[in-house]
């Protein structure tokens, strides 16, 4: 074990880190430069192909649910404990079925349907029509003489609007814990979860009715919206998450199909740490899931499963922390200050 493990030691003397500890495997990134010769891009490639594909840990009546909300093209409302996986569920779905990247719309007390749809950028709008500013093709002059500024580049689709574009396969969309929006959004959302189906009034108002739209993706992506209304060929994979802070109206919950997660069982928890980190980590892990089975399980804590895998990843990659340490600092109880 590194019994030097600490790179902050809170002296005064700067001193530069040369080994940099390696992350966990959840909290790698893809950004960076490209490799600089074929020889690392294609050792990068490699080293893709050989990543293990993480399974998501689910019970075979969970695991129905989902495929249930699928046949029926109807939202996956997905509630429990924080850290029980609602989110990443998202990501599962969209992975095993190589459905692209999720679409992702983080609620909070100010979201509303039309955020969630689309948004029109009216005062760059005006502002580049006062000085005389045309981008793009779409430029053209209505007949009382007034110039018609290409409107689609002030129009970008959200998630949801996103999610709806008329495509032969579904996009995954993670509305992420509707429970902390307004009281109103879940009706706000019925009709187009019935309809599949919004308009853009900016766009229905013109006299020429077609515009090149960004939407949520890469590259500026761009699509064409005809008479200001879009519509979906295919519902897309909705999951909503919440933390059941809140109820949902009976007319919200009778079009959704619901899935209430459970925390994982010693069982489960054993595999997600090996997935996670490895059959030799899951090995080690023992005594830390059964603290941690320990301390979950009593009313006065409320821990989270990704509590556990730091706890693990930190006690695998060789820092110096005894158990008592380890337990207090990482074992935290996200509902309480104390121990």
């Amino acid at each position: 074990m590194n019994t030097d493990w600490r790179l902050f030691r809170g002296d005064v003397e700067p001193h530069p880190v040369t080994d940099w500890p390696a992350p966990p495997p959840w909290r790698t990134f893809t950004g960076g430069e490209n490799p600089e010769t074929p020889e690392e891009e294609e050792a990068a490639e490699e080293g893709e192909k050989e990543r293990p594909r993480r399974r998501y840990v689910i019970s075979e009546a969970d695991r129905d649910i989902v495929n249930t909300a699928l046949h029926l093209h109807r939202p996956l409302l997905v509630t429990g404990r924080p850290g029980t996986g609602k989110s990443t569920l998202a990501r599962a779905i969209a992975r095993e079925l190589c459905l692209g990247d999720v679409l992702h719309w983080p609620v909070n007390s100010r979201s509303t349907l039309v955020e969630g749809l689309y948004r029109y950028d009216a005062v760059g709008r005006l502002r580049d029509a006062s000085l005389g500013e045309r981008p793009g093709p779409q430029a053209s002059l209505d007949t009382a003489g007034a110039a018609e500024t290409g409107i689609g580049d002030y129009l970008r689709l959200g998630p949801l609007g996103t999610a709806l574009l008329p495509r032969g396969v579904p996009r995954v969309l993670l509305i992420d814990e509707l429970d902390k929006g307004d009281v109103d959004l879940p009706n706000d959302l019925l009709t187009v979860f019935e309809d599949g189906t919004y308009d853009i009034p900016e766009l229905a108002r013109l006299r020429s009715t077609t515009a090149e739209v960004r939407f949520t993706g890469p590259d500026d992506e761009r699509v064409t919206v005809r008479g200001g209304r879009v519509t979906c060929r295919v519902f897309p994979v909705v999951v909503i998450t919440s933390n059941g802070e809140r109820d949902f109206p009976p007319a919200f919950l009778r079009r959704c199909v619901r899935l209430d997660l459970k925390q994982p069982n010693e069982e489960q928890l054993r595999s997600i740490v090996g997935m996670h980190l490895g059959t030799a980590a899951a090995q080690q892990a023992e005594r830390l899931i059964e603290e941690f089975l320990r301390l979950r399980d009593t009313q006065a804590h409320d821990l989270a499963t990704d509590q556990l895998l730091n706890a693990v990843h930190l006690r695998v990659s060789g820092a110096a922390m005894d158990f008592d340490k380890l337990r207090e600092t990482v074992f935290r109880s996200l509902g309480d200050t104390d121990i």
